[in-house]
């Protein structure tokens, strides 16, 4: 049998990713990518001419079996995202069950994830927390908030640019807009920034300097 490697890429800043990462990028058969084009500066920035095939959400349902069959043919496969580890909000899952299910190996790297550092940084309870992810966007949205609503765990949840004041609207009106909280975006990245304070405060913040670039929200849980 071949090995799929889940290998993590840098959410913004480039020196964020391990030696041992570009070894088994440069090593493996393949390397998947979820954006070819985005993933092409960073293999010729650290010189890495493996060959790359596309994965993404779009595609990942009709290529896993393929994928499989090469590592039963004993080849060594990479998975990266645009960003950050694979399978956190991004594609991965289907893979890395099929391959657990196929009894093939899959190996894991540790590095870099956007919601680690802003956990860390928001000032909030970190030793227990839930990972929303980005919430739905129709169907499910307003039933998943009303759950969480009762969450005493501090959350985090990803979200775009032009949709945050819309959820930071809504968590005002499900949390309460006293409920503690801190907004990372581009994190890495020359303009990092966060802001912390209550849901109210930062809705106007963000109402008065709309926002751009990569974003984690962070959420006090219910006391």
């Amino acid at each position: 049998m071949g090995k799929l490697y889940l290998v993590p890429t840098p959410i913004g800043n480039l020196e964020d990713i391990t030696l041992r990462a570009i070894t088994v990028l440069k090593e493996v058969d393949l390397i998947l990518a979820e954006d070819t084009r985005t993933s092409g500066k960073l293999m010729q920035h650290f010189e890495i001419k493996t060959p790359m095939h596309s994965h993404h959400m779009h595609n990942e349902h009709k290529t896993v079996d393929s994928i499989i069959k090469r590592l039963q043919n004993k080849e060594t496969i990479a998975l990266i995202s645009d960003a950050g580890t694979p399978a956190i909000s991004d594609p991965g899952f289907l893979l890395t069950r099929a391959c657990v299910e196929n009894n093939i190996e899959v190996e894991c790297l540790p590095g870099a994830t956007a919601f680690v550092p802003a956990l860390v940084n928001s000032g909030l309870p970190n030793d227990r927390f839930v990972f929303e992810g980005f919430l739905p966007v129709k169907k499910g949205r307003q039933t998943r908030l009303e759950f969480l609503a009762e969450e005493t765990r501090t959350m985090v949840f990803y979200e775009s640019p032009h949709k945050l004041l819309k959820t930071l609207g809504q968590f005002g009106e499900y949390f309460g807009l006293d409920r503690p909280v801190s907004i990372s975006r581009e994190l890495t990245k020359l303009y990092e920034e966060t802001i912390r304070g209550t849901i109210s405060e930062v809705l106007e913040h963000y109402t008065q300097k709309p926002p751009k670039g990569e974003i984690v929200i962070i959420v006090s849980g219910k006391k």
